[in-house]
């Protein structure tokens, strides 16, 4: 059975976006999709019309944040980087180098806890990478597409796959991630939004195969 559409939104995603934070940004913060973001988003904000109002007008207050001392760094930090290849460094011999790397410091511990000015957001996000996370980056697009491939394995009218070593190809390496993501549910490792998009999308993950069950065919 797949997970109804029609649930109440999420209340810490709704006061995320009452503070100002955007979908995008609530959904890297949460690890939930964007688009599971946006719908919940969405619901709030019908129920609730002034629930944008306040966003904005939260959004408006991190705007008071932005200097001309700021944008001037920031400006600086750009050309920098365009011209050179590479992120400023703490450890520079050049003390305006070590200067922009603090700026930019202070940047990525705002935008981690989600209070970074929307100014600064737009302007540093013409930098890949800028937030200094690329294999946190990688590693959830690498498991989004685990994911995916495992859903089109079970639409396909298989039954779980099997992690053994006896086992080889796609089911073998599908096997051993959806083994990997219960051992982490049993450890109380795995995100809520990882487990729901795993309800989701593959319902019934937890339990796996049912013994005394003929394989090759859903549950």
């Amino acid at each position: 059975m797949t997970k109804r559409r029609d649930t109440a939104p999420n209340a810490e995603w709704v006061l995320m976006y009452r503070g100002g934070l955007s979908r995008g940004r609530i959904a890297e913060l949460t690890g939930a999709p964007a688009l599971t973001v946006g719908y919940h988003l969405g619901v709030a904000c019908a129920a609730d019309p002034g629930l944008r109002t306040a966003h904005e007008a939260a959004v408006g207050g991190k705007d008071r944040q932005v200097t001309a001392r700021g944008l001037g760094r920031m400006k600086q930090l750009l050309a920098m980087v365009q011209e050179t290849g590479r992120f400023p460094s703490l450890t520079a011999d050049d003390v305006s180098e070590r200067t922009l790397a603090a700026w930019l410091r202070r940047r990525r511990r705002e935008a981690d806890a989600g209070t970074l000015a929307p100014a600064f957001r737009d302007g540093l996000d013409v930098l890949p990478g800028w937030r200094g996370r690329p294999r946190a980056a990688a590693d959830e697009a690498r498991w989004q597409d685990r994911l995916a491939a495992l859903a089109a394995y079970r639409a396909a009218g298989r039954d779980w796959p099997r992690h053994k070593a006896t086992v080889a190809g796609e089911e073998h390496w599908l096997g051993v991630w959806l083994h990997t993501q219960r051992f982490k549910l049993r450890r109380g490792e795995l995100g809520a939004a990882k487990m729901d998009a795993l309800d989701a999308a593959v319902p019934g993950w937890r339990a796996g195969r049912q013994r005394g069950r003929k394989s090759g065919g859903r549950s």
